[in-house]
């Protein structure tokens, strides 16, 4: 009986949670976020739907809301001429990638109840963050090539 106990215990430990690092993040997202800007890191003019949702003028200067607690938050787009509203969608900060040395932000739409019609996620890299600044990147495949988008956040 001992021993199961020492089991346990020992498996809850190697479960646990996720890392100091993460949970400061978590910490440091929570509340109100502007997308100030999105650019890219090619010259040019690009029809860009981001999230599978609006282009970047849509985007541009919407309001995001983080819940790290349970891992949910909104953005509301409020720009004339685009699909205004409020969307919900669910993230997660996972460990930073060895090979990259940054962390992954996955990032899914979902209704109000916290449900995905498509199932469907985004994977984004949380290039930085701190207490009046986020930036993020997603890397897309243009020609072949690869096409890094770049969402910049102030608090």
């Amino acid at each position: 009986m001992k021993q199961l106990v020492i089991i346990l215990l020992s498996i809850g430990m190697l479960s646990c949670g996720t890392s100091k690092t993460v949970r400061d993040s978590k910490k440091v997202i929570k509340g109100q976020w502007i997308l100030n800007s999105i650019t890219y890191n090619q010259a040019g003019t690009y029809n860009v739907s981001l999230l599978d949702d609006e282009t970047k003028t849509c985007f541009e200067g919407s309001t995001w809301q983080f819940i790290p607690n349970n891992n949910t938050g909104v953005y509301n787009i409020d720009q004339s001429g685009c699909k205004i509203g409020e969307r919900h969608f669910i993230f997660t900060i996972q460990e930073m990638d060895e090979a990259t040395g940054l962390y992954d932000f996955l990032l899914k739409p979902t209704n109000e109840k916290g449900k995905s019609d498509t199932n469907k996620g985004f994977r984004l890299n949380l290039t930085a963050l701190s207490d009046s600044k986020m930036i993020w990147q997603q890397t897309v495949l243009v020609d072949g090539n690869p096409f890094i988008i770049n969402m910049n956040f102030s608090k």
